[in-house]
């Protein structure tokens, strides 16, 4: 990016976003967008943010504006991340789950999934919980996982990780249950893991047309938007839960209101939300 960011670009480009996905930019988060838009505006032959934003007002909807969204949206993440709420699927939820008719599917949704760690340690919590509690969880079990971002779902699709990227949260023995070794180095994720999970695009703004799921987590992402989306956002989850159903948000999110919706249930370490 050859010149600063105007702070009228700042303000345009920050309601772009907004609109967009839902992310609401902080102050001085130039540093931040012309990191993330460097290369986007090279690769466009582009001199700047405000040439960038005159291309994403074209009524054509432009594939930029999908490449931009993913640049500001692309997010790390870690297997197991937080460890608690891990604990919590398989000390409480997953036992109450298995008291559960056996003819239904128990049905999760790991929403704003990245490259999938969350939706595949889900996955090893339940073969885990199999193992070492045989013929206590007999119902299939189904994992949708969205994103917003089609690179990071087209990783998280594949299920192969470079060896920096297992070893963020992963233990050894995790690493040796649920992998194997790929021949161009990679590790790649097992069959009875990948075949739990499908995964989806989804932006959270819009409509979901997901059905209905057992346990939803939602972590690390209502941070990013405005207390009117976030309330939205857990209005309509609320409504994709099952009788009963649980939230599961962020260490750091909590839902700020809608007790008519959601009952606290303190877990000791770690809270979660129970469908009203």
């Amino acid at each position: 990016m050859k010149s600063d960011i105007t702070p009228q670009e700042y303000e345009a480009f920050k309601t772009f976003l907004q609109d967009a996905c839902g992310i609401l930019l902080g102050e001085n988060k130039q540093y931040l967008v012309k990191s993330r838009l460097r290369r986007i505006l090279e690769d466009n032959q582009m001199t700047g943010l405000g040439a960038l934003l005159e291309h994403l007002k074209r009524p054509d909807r432009s594939p930029l504006r999908e490449v931009v969204v993913d640049a500001m949206t692309t997010n790390e993440t870690l297997w197991f991340r937080d460890n608690h709420p891990f604990r919590i699927l398989s000390d409480k939820l997953l036992p109450e789950l298995a008291e559960r008719s056996q003819l239904q599917p128990i049905r999760f949704w790991s929403a704003a999934c990245s490259t999938g760690q969350e939706p595949y340690s889900i996955a090893m919590a339940v073969d885990e919980y199999r193992r070492f509690k045989p013929g206590k969880l007999k119902a299939d079990i189904k994992i949708t996982a969205t994103d917003i971002s089609k690179s990071v779902l087209d990783v998280a699709r594949r299920g192969e990780y470079e060896l920096l990227a297992i070893g963020r949260g992963l233990s050894p023995e995790r690493q040796k249950s649920f992998f194997t070794q790929s021949t161009n180095g990679g590790w790649q994720i097992r069959p009875q893991l990948k075949t739990m999970v499908e995964f989806k695009e989804l932006n959270l703004l819009e409509r979901y047309m997901l059905g209905r799921f057992d346990v939803v987590f939602c972590r690390n992402v209502l941070i990013y938007f405005s207390g009117e989306l976030k309330k939205d956002i857990l209005t309509r989850i609320h409504a994709t839960l099952t009788p009963g159903g649980y939230l599961i948000l962020g260490a750091s999110e909590s839902l700020n209101g809608l007790p008519h919706l959601y009952e606290m249930v303190q877990c000791h370490p770690g809270i979660i939300y129970r469908k009203k």
